[in-house]
Order: C-alpha cells, then sequence, then structure tokens
C-alpha cells in the first residue's frame, strides 16, 4: 500500500538530510536493505497507532532541535563502578577517555572498524528486522541504515567486570546515531551499563543475541540534560535456559521514548525489563513502549515501570504479552503505575495481553495516584517533615522497579541518584 503524500514527504526531507556511513560489502548491503524498509514504512506520524501518545516530530525531521549543554555538579552515574569504560562524545569514539578494549572474554570491534569478515554480518540489523512484525519501528531501521558507529561485542565466556558506555553531549546541535551488537555465546555472561545524554537528539538501537544458558544484565541510566530528545530500542533475543534483565533509570530530558523487543524463543528462559522514571515540568514527556513474544515452553517475563510526575510531566507506558500457540506454562507479569504529585501532571497507559495458548498465568495491571495521605500523615506525625516525607514515599514506589537491579553495588548507585534528584527538587 502506497505511503500517504504527507508522511512520503517526510521521511524523503529526513533521508535528503543523511548519507549512507562506508563500511565493508555486508554492511553496505545490511544498510541498504534497512533504507529500503525506511522507505516502505515511511517514519512515524501522531496517525500510527503506536505514536498516538507521542508527537514523533522532533525526531524525525530533518534538523535536530538545539539542546543547551547541561554543566552536571555531580560525578557521572557508575563513575565508581570498576568497568571497562567506552566512551563517545556527540556519537565520536573517544579513544583516550576509553579503557584498552581488549578484555578477557570479550571481543569487542567499533562498527566504524568493522572488517570485511566479522561474526556481526548474521546478526547486524537481524534482530531489528525480527522487531517489525507485528509493530513496525521504522526509527529503528533509520538506525541501521545511518548508524556511523557504535560497539560490536561478542562475549565468549563469564565477564566478571562490566562494560560500561558513556555517552557525553557536547555541541548544541549534535545528532547522534549510534548501532551497538551484543553476542553472548552458550554459557556466557556480560554485565552492560550505559550511562549520559549522548546528543542533541539521540537515536540508538542495541541488538542482544543470548544464547543458551547465558546471561546478559543491562543498567542504563539517561543523563540529565534538561533539553535532550532520544528514541532507543533494544531488540533481544534468548536461548534455552537464557536470562535477559534491563533497567532504566531516567530523569530530565525534553523527549524520551524507549522501545524494548524481546523474542522468548528457547525454553525456561526469563525476560524481565524494568524502569523508574522522574518527570518534572510540562516540557517532560517519557514514553515506555515493550512488546514481549513468547515462543517457547515455560518461560517467564516481567515487566515493572514507574513514574513520578510532576509539574504538568507526561508518562507512556505502552506494554504487550504475545503468547504464542504451543508457548506452554508462559508466566508473564507486566505492571505500569504513575505517581502524580500534582493535578498537572497525567500518565497514558496501553497495557494488552494476546493469549493463544491455554496454560498460563499471565497478569497485567496499571494505576495512577497521588501520595498516600494516611501515609504522609503518619510520617508528618513522627516528626519527618513533609518534604523528606513525600520523597520517602516516592522511593517506596520506586522500589519494585529498582529492585530488579540485581548487582547490590549498581542498585545502590541508582537509589543514591534518585534521592539527590529529589533533593535538588526540595531545594
Amino acid at each position: 500500500m502506497a505511503l500517504p503524500q504527507t508522511k512520503l514527504d517526510a521521511t524523503e526531507a529526513r533521508l535528503a538530510a543523511l548519507t549512507l556511513p562506508a563500511g565493508p560489502a555486508w554492511l553496505t548491503e545490511l544498510r541498504e536493505a534497512a533504507l529500503g524498509r525506511v522507505r516502505a514504512m515511511g517514519l512515524p506520524g501522531r496517525r500510527d497507532e503506536y505514536w498516538k501518545y507521542t508527537r514523533p516530530d522532533t525526531l524525525v525531521q530533518a534538523e535536530p532541535v538545539p539542546a543547551a549543554v547541561f554543566e552536571a555538579d555531580e560525578a557521572p552515574v557508575f563513575s565508581t563502578i570498576d568497568a571497562l569504560r567506552i566512551v563517545f562524545v556527540d556519537g565520536v569514539f573517544d579513544a583516550e577517555a576509553s579503557d584498552d578494549l581488549a578484555a578477557e572474554g570479550l571481543k569487542i570491534t567499533r562498527l566504524a572498524d568493522a572488517p570485511d569478515i566479522h561474526w556481526a554480518k548474521d546478526l547486524y540489523g537481524q534482530l531489528e528486522v525480527n522487531g517489525q512484525t507485528p509493530v513496525e519501528r521504522p526509527l529503528a531501521a533509520l538506525n541501521t541504515a545511518f548508524a556511523t558507529d557504535g560497539v560490536l561485542i561478542r562475549v565468549t565466556g563469564e565477564v566478571s567486570r562490566p562494560v560500561n558506555l558513556s555517552y557525553y553531549h557536547k555541541a548544541e546541535a549534535s545528532d547522534v546515531v549510534l548501532h551497538h551488537v551484543v553476542k553472548l555465546e552458550e554459557g556466557a555472561s556480560l554485565t552492560l551499563l550505559e550511562n549520559g545524554p549522548a546528543a542533541a537528539r539521540f537515536n540508538k538501537v542495541l541488538e542482544v543475541e543470548i544464547a543458551d544458558n547465558a546471561k546478559f544484565n543491562h543498567v542504563r541510566a539517561q543523563g540529565r540534560d534538561h533539553e535532550r530528545r532520544a528514541a532507543t530500542h533494544t531488540f533481544t533475543r534468548l536461548g534455552t535456559e537464557s536470562a535477559f534483565k534491563s533497567f532504566t533509570l531516567t530523569a530530565n530530558g525534553v523527549m524520551t521514548r524507549n522501545e524494548c523487543v524481546i523474542e522468548l524463543t528457547g525454553d525456561d528462559a526469563i525476560a524481565h525489563v524494568a524502569g523508574a522514571c522522574m518527570g518534572d515540568g510540562d516540557d517532560f514527556h517519557h514514553d515506555d513502549t515493550v512488546f514481549i513474544t513468547h515462543d517457547a515452553l515455560n518461560c517467564e517475563s516481567r515487566q515493572v515501570f514507574k513514574k513520578v510526575l510532576r509539574n504538568g510531566a507526561t508518562g507512556v507506558f505502552q506494554g504487550k504479552i504475545l503468547v504464542k500457540e504451543g508457548a506452554q506454562k508462559t508466566d508473564g507479569y507486566q505492571i505500569s503505575q504513575s505517581l502524580l504529585l500534582d493535578d498537572d501532571a497525567q500518565f497514558l497507559a496501553k497495557p494488552e495481553l494476546e493469549i493463544y495458548a491455554d496454560d498460563v498465568a499471565c497478569s497485567h495491571g496499571s494505576t495512577s495516584g497521588a501520595i498516600d495521605e494516611a501515609a504522609l500523615f503518619y510520617l508528618k506525625s513522627r516528626g519527618v517533615p513533609t518534604d523528606k516525607a513525600t520523597d520517602l514515599l516516592v522511593l517506596a514506589f520506586l522500589a519494585e522497579a529498582v529492585e530488579e537491579i540485581e548487582a547490590e553495588e549498581l542498585r545502590d548507585e541508582i537509589v543514591g541518584r534518585l534521592e539527590g534528584w529529589l533533593e535538588r527538587r526540595r531545594g
């Protein structure tokens, strides 16, 4: 079916401002195929079903909206964690600020340096292609076509030290497209950390292939820049008895759209995805969109998303669990909740279940509410100031999402950042 003229014009205007990066033949072929997908789908508009709560205009227009560079008054998230650091400044790899990419149990290559023969040629863009059905995700295809850099990580064993991808924003009009691919071999394990605002406008794709008995932990903190805009996609495929756990902390920013697409294709696999969001101001818009497909026996999935919103901030959650025929013994859990600290904030939710198997345990729920007045009164009656009592209740509200982080050290880091955000707002 032909695209509407308005969508076609908007798509071509965006593509006219871009050039396919140079690279080996296999990568050029995959980029050209992705470009074809973008042209066939068209870039998203407000009339698209999965964009009706979020205006994609600034994510798809030819030039980014400039964003003032935010000068942080604290050290970057995860800076105290012993990790292998890979640094990008406005999308450009910073070798001097990064650690040596050689690490035991890891094979790391920059996408910009990918050789003519590389293991990623069988994976780059492939999970993104799978994730286009049944819901089209054209910004992800745009990324596959035009990503200028990223990391290709092959994990062959148990890696004790996390890999930390740090993104710095230095130029007010930076427009960054990064694409990462992670492949975990059978029995391997890795913790991947991400932090920083990255750019005025950031389009990122992370593809993760998890083989049998492998384990991948992902903890992400999206930077404090007040004017940044970002569209991120995580595509994951899990093998037998494998595990994927991902948590995202988001504070500030004008527009953030985080999409996560998970395929459980091996029996007894586990996938948990969670997020905590703190929004303040009527220019704050945060969207979590999740699609989990159960296509194997006895698999478990959890979606836990909590948003704290005030002063006109908007939060969105779209989450779906699809249980295919034959995916018996599925255990699917989904919860999305918002804490609205005033009457101006709003939370828009679209939870979905689609089940074609008869021996499953699936549930979903979504709630919005204000601070529990009884709990607040109890704390105040014990001498706790109102602002401090409110902060304690906010942290308690977010606790279920934060508890999805396995490592205590990382949990403590995230809780500390949440406490700092609340203290600054209280001040």
